[in-house]
């Protein structure tokens, strides 16, 4: 069924594909109806009626210059209103032309907010559902598609390029936009809400170290203290929930990184962005329509093995190559870096020793813990607080080993003292005054730090 026929059957009140009735009503929320609906489902096949090759070079060039594509769609909006005698306000001709066109060359409805850059995350649940993350708030925006056909159009429009499939036999896919941002979707009959679209955004222009100050996340000295340990080549963990931020504080560590080094990325959905040099980016890739060709990241870190690298950077651990990474850190590659989610710094050990066993090596649970405890130095906790804010919660330093349980040792954290009148999370970020056991191994590579970072107290 073509896209168009389905517009014509939604404005008559019909699913697409069904006999209509009241469980479709029941089904799809009420929501206000566009006096301008039919006239663009017209200029929309006129459009594609019109498709001259100039035109079709326009259309299928999301960097094509926009002044071009709005005079086609400026000329034939205004023939199409002329054949139907609709007058239209100047505003909402202005609206319809700017619709249609992130119809056509974007993603529909949410295009605009594919654009806002104070928005992180967009979330499509169904037609008529549409949340955005803005600030580390959900909110719920007045955006809606026509209709559950519509949202797969925006998804298939997504996947397509990419040689990707999603249907009843295939229903979930992950992907990326092409300015790198995430794409989760998962539809029916996984999805009881109809078809689920997830959008991570992807920041034009990268956090630094500055911003993340700036945004109360951690403090100067710990930022001292974080650059001195990437410069010094520490084995890191950044750990925390979904949305907590991990990969926004990898990339800022990653930029502390020196730029004569050689960098190996390996990640699932390509986001770091990494402004040195000497930077090889490596993605996995899943599995074709026939169920083969995929390369893990495991695959991909023991690849990286052999391209001589300075410093092996992985987005996120979830299975068995926390293996490789772990032999990786013990075997002269330090300075790595990575993200996993966990609860807490312990927490984090605790997944990284069932990730290991995830490997099918049958090693005893003292082996696994002996190797995280001489491969890993740091633990960066993060955590989006109740406010919506991201904090990094606990600094904490792998000590080595007592009997069968790994040591840990906290070198700041972030403690919690109330709410103002706002929901504004009050507290402070508090160096427990214990130097960490590396600062022998920073110093042997001539990194100094002022013993005031480790007792002077920041407030936030």
């Amino acid at each position: 069924m073509s896209l168009l026929r389905r517009l014509e059957e939604q404005q008559k009140g019909v699913a697409p594909g069904s006999t209509g009735g009241a469980d479709v009503k029941q089904r799809i929320a009420p929501v206000r109806l566009d006096p301008f609906q039919d006239l663009k489902v017209k200029i929309h096949r006129r459009i594609i009626d019109d498709m001259s090759s100039d035109t079709r070079a326009i259309l299928t060039d999301r960097n094509a210059d926009r002044s071009k594509l709005n005079e086609v769609v400026a000329r034939i909006s205004t023939a199409v209103m002329d054949e139907e005698r609709t007058v239209v306000p100047r505003a909402d001709r202005e609206r319809i032309i700017e619709e249609m066109i992130d119809e056509v060359l974007g993603f529909g409805p949410i295009e605009p907010l594919l654009k806002e850059d104070s928005i992180t995350e967009v979330m499509v649940n169904g037609s008529h559902q549409v949340y955005v993350e803005r600030k580390g708030k959900l909110v719920l925006t007045d955006i809606h598609f026509r209709d559950d056909q519509h949202v797969m159009h925006v998804i298939e429009k997504i996947v397509s390029p990419l040689g990707r499939r999603i249907d009843e036999s295939s229903p979930l896919v992950d992907a990326r936009l092409p300015d790198g941002s995430r794409v989760n979707a998962i539809i029916p009959p996984l999805s009881l809400k109809g078809p689920i679209l997830t959008i991570r955004k992807f920041a034009r222009d990268p956090y630094t170290v500055n911003h993340l100050i700036g945004f109360g996340t951690l403090t100067e000295g710990m930022a001292e203290f974080l650059k001195a340990c990437v410069e010094g080549k520490l084995n890191i963990f950044v750990s925390g929930g979904t949305g907590s931020g991990k990969t926004t504080t990898l990339n800022v560590l990653s930029s502390f990184i020196p730029g004569d080094e050689r960098i190996v990325t390996i990640e699932d959905a390509a986001e770091l962005q990494l402004r040195q040099e000497h930077v090889v980016t490596l993605e996995a890739r899943p599995a074709n329509i026939e169920g083969r060709g995929a390369i893990t990241i495991r695959d991909l870190v023991r690849n990286a093995l052999r391209m001589r690298p300075d410093r092996i950077v992985v987005g996120e651990v979830r299975s068995g190559e926390a293996l490789d990474m772990l032999q990786a850190m013990n075997t002269g590659h330090d300075g790595s870096l990575t993200t996993g989610h966990a609860n807490s710094p312990r927490d984090m050990l605790s997944r990284v020793e069932t990730m290991v066993m995830m490997s099918g090596m049958e090693l005893p649970v003292r082996a696994i813990r002996e190797q995280i405890a001489s491969a890993v130095d740091l633990i960066i906790h993060q955590a989006r607080l109740r406010d919506g804010s991201r904090k990094l919660t606990y600094v904490t330093e792998v000590q080595g080993m007592e009997g069968d349980v790994i040591t840990l040792q906290d070198i700041f954290v972030f403690e919690q003292t109330g709410k103002d009148e706002n929901g504004k999370v009050i507290g402070h970020f508090r160096p427990t005054g214990i130097r960490p056991h590396f600062i022998d191994k920073l110093e042997a590579n001539g990194i100094h730090l002022p013993n005031e970072i480790f007792w002077q107290r920041g407030a936030w």
